[in-house]
């Protein structure tokens, strides 16, 4: 499938997503939206593929969120507005498409991560940042609030207090603060984060398939259940999962002291 606003590449079982639009900070408008959510549908009908790597390109932003020239140019008339929203295309279809992906994934970020950017890397599964990249929702400047899940996952990441901090000031965070926040996973110089990226597909590649899925289904929709329900959600996965031939196989080459081949079934 050809992009216009997104470059689309696999390489071995790792698909890489890179937001394309560099002359303006990678800022998303409804083009790039649309080919942000057929990018997630190939990723999830692909079976060769098994994570993803979301990243911008250039040097100066991971993106800066909604294309705020389209917004102000009057590009979404009311009509077109109420259209969106009965078919289901609305401004956070993107990051509800990369949150539903079945397979983990990575944002890896350099620069700016601002607006709809940050709100995108949440909805990623974990996340890379520059120790010098620049985070923040500062939709309280424009008038706006955060509409693209960002008020919801952000608090959930790093808790109520600083949730509000970040979204009622609209200041930034350095990649290295949101470390400490636990906003980001690994906070790294530069030029290395595609590579502390790639390092972090690395390890949970050499999982086994089925048990690397059912491990996020677990842990992500677990965390929206009570402590009972996601017990309960566990051990059906868990059940479902030592039905799987890779089951049998891990054991196995642990007791013959070998790796394991893999065969996601």
């Amino acid at each position: 499938m050809a992009f216009e606003h997104v470059l689309f590449e696999v390489r071995g079982q790792i698909a890489y997503v890179t937001f394309n639009r560099p002359e303006s900070l990678n800022a998303v408008n409804r083009k790039m939206a649309t080919e942000l959510v057929d990018a997630c549908r190939q990723i999830e009908n692909d079976p060769a593929i098994r994570l993803a790597i979301f990243t911008g390109a250039g040097e100066k932003a991971f993106s800066a969120g909604m294309d705020l020239k389209e917004r102000a140019e009057g590009a979404f008339s009311p009509i077109e507005r109420r259209a969106s929203k009965l078919s289901g295309i609305t401004i956070n279809t993107q990051t509800r498409a990369v949150a539903a992906l079945s397979k983990p994934t990575i944002a890896a970020i350099r620069g700016y991560c601002v607006g709809g950017g940050l709100e995108f890397a949440l909805a990623c599964d974990m996340r890379i940042a520059a120790d010098d990249a620049k985070l923040g929702l500062a939709e309280v400047k424009r008038g706006i609030i955060p509409g693209a899940g960002g008020t919801q996952r952000l608090a959930r990441t790093v808790g109520v207090a600083k949730a509000l901090e970040i979204c009622l000031t609209g200041d930034n965070v350095s990649g290295a603060e949101a470390e400490k926040l636990g906003l980001v996973n690994h906070a790294v110089p530069v030029a290395d984060v595609m590579k502390a990226a790639e390092e972090l597909a690395g390890r949970i590649l050499k999982g086994a398939p089925m048990s690397v899925m059912f491990i996020k289904e677990a842990i992500t929709k677990g965390v929206q259940l009570s402590i009972d329900e996601g017990f309960r959600l566990e051990s059906d996965l868990s059940a479902l999962v030592g039905t799987t031939e890779d089951s049998k196989e891990g054991p196995k080459a642990f007791a013959e002291k070998r790796a394991p081949v893999w065969k996601g079934k």
